[in-house]
Formats: C-alpha cells, sequence, structure tokens
C-alpha cells in the first residue's frame, strides 16, 4: 500500500526494498534513492498520511506505526510533557514535523521532538532545520528492526538527547564529541529515574486517566 505513492520513475527493484512486518510497525525500506527522489516523495504523500519516512543517504525507510507504536509514543509524550510542565521549564512540541538536512542528506520525522533548553531561540516562528539548532530532545519508538543508524543519524544532525524505546527498554543517549553515549539519567529531567516511565507505561495500561494523576502528584511531592 506504502509503494503507490512512489512515482513511477523512482519505482525501486524488487532487490532494492525490505519489508519488516511486525506487532509495533510495518516498514518498507527502499535503497538507491536520491535526495531529490526522497523529496519528489514527500511532496506526493498527502498532509494527513501516518506514514513516517526516515532518509540517511541514498536508503529511504518508510514507516507505518501499528497500535503497539502509538500507545507508547502518545504515553511518553504526556511523560515528558508532565516532566517539562511540572519542573517549569519552556518548551516548543515539534512532533514528527520532518527535520530535513540536505548538507547532510539525511531526514527524519521522529516520533517526538521538542525544544526545551533552546526554546527561546525557536519561539513564535517557524524552524529552519538549516539555520536554526536542532530539537534538545528527540524520541524514537523502534520495536521493529530499522535498516537505518538513527544513533548516528540525529547524532550528525546535532541533536544534544534521544531518547530510543523498543516496547520494553528506554534507553537515553546524550551527545559528547559528535557522538552518542549512552547514560542513565536524562540531563534535562536529572531526577527522572527510567523506572518512572515503566511503571507510568505499566499502570496505563488498565487507566490513562489515573496513571496521569497519580504521576503528576508523584512529580509534584518529589521536586
Amino acid at each position: 500500500m506504502v509503494l503507490t505513492v512512489l512515482p513511477p520513475e523512482i519505482q525501486p527493484s524488487t532487490s532494492a526494498v525490505t519489508v519488516a512486518a511486525k506487532q509495533g510497525e510495518n516498514r518498507v525500506a527502499l535503497k538507491g534513492i536520491s535526495w531529490l527522489s526522497y523529496q519528489q516523495i514527500l511532496k506526493a504523500l498527502p498532509d494527513s498520511r501516518a506514514a513516517r519516512l526516515t532518509y540517511d543517504r541514498g536508503i529511504l525507510e518508510i514507516t507505518m506505526p501499528l497500535e503497539t507504536h502509538e500507545y507508547s509514543r502518545e504515553l511518553i509524550g504526556l511523560f515528558i510533557r508532565i516532566l517539562v510542565l511540572e519542573m517549569g521549564l519552556k518548551l516548543k512540541t515539534m512532533g514528527s514535523t520532518t527535520m530535513d538536512r540536505e548538507d547532510l542528506q539525511r531526514g527524519a520525522e521522529p516520533d517526538c521532538a521538542y525544544y526545551i533548553q533552546n526554546q527561546p531561540k525557536v519561539a513564535g516562528k517557524t524552524v529552519d532545520f538549516s539555520q536554526d539548532p536542532p530539537p534538545d530532545l528527540v524520541v524514537e519508538v523502534d520495536i521493529t528492526h530499522t535498516d537505518i543508524d538513527k544513533n548516528r543519524l540525529y547524532a550528525s544532525m546535532g541533536v544534544p538527547e534521544f531518547w530510543r524505546y523498543n516496547g520494553q527498554e528506554l534507553k537515553i543517549y546524550t551527545l559528547q564529541e559528535a557522538t552518542y553515549v549512552e547514560c542513565d539519567r536524562s540531563p534535562t529531567f536529572p531526577w527522572m529515574q527510567k523506572e518512572y516511565l515503566y511503571n507510568f507505561l505499566e499502570e496505563a495500561q488498565q487507566d490513562e486517566i489515573a496513571a496521569e494523576v497519580k504521576f503528576r502528584a508523584f512529580v509534584r511531592e518529589n521536586l
């Protein structure tokens, strides 16, 4: 279904396509795609599309998120928003905005992206990723295998903090000398432990509202 949006002149050969279909996402990886073709595909897709695109120097991955993926994405986004609000921080939410860098031949539509420390620099304007700083925090939910090295991709864009969640485990990376280093705590939310997120996600399976109320109260009591 995803392949029907591709212009005929850039249809890849069968050998250039790999498909992954599991519980979290359906993915199609296309190889040998030029930057121009990638841009044509972006323009051909409808604004209301659910599919998200990631491009890395000739590899285009199209991801169709399924229920488990979207459930995790929404709740992690809520978790972050609660932390930001209760800590009195500033926020500009970018969602899955297309982060294109032609100079790097890379582009991405993350699950969540946020300006927090750099929010004042981009407040009230449309972000230009070729000139403005990258988001301070990017989140990706990857339950299935991805053909693109997203650590290298976001590191090359200069994203200071990167969270990856595989449906069971959260990994937090911070940018040090153009490379991500895994750490136990988030530099943006240094008092937060990963277990807080795990507990929140588990409790939300039974009642999302009750889990949100409980976590808000917990944050207020422990700040």
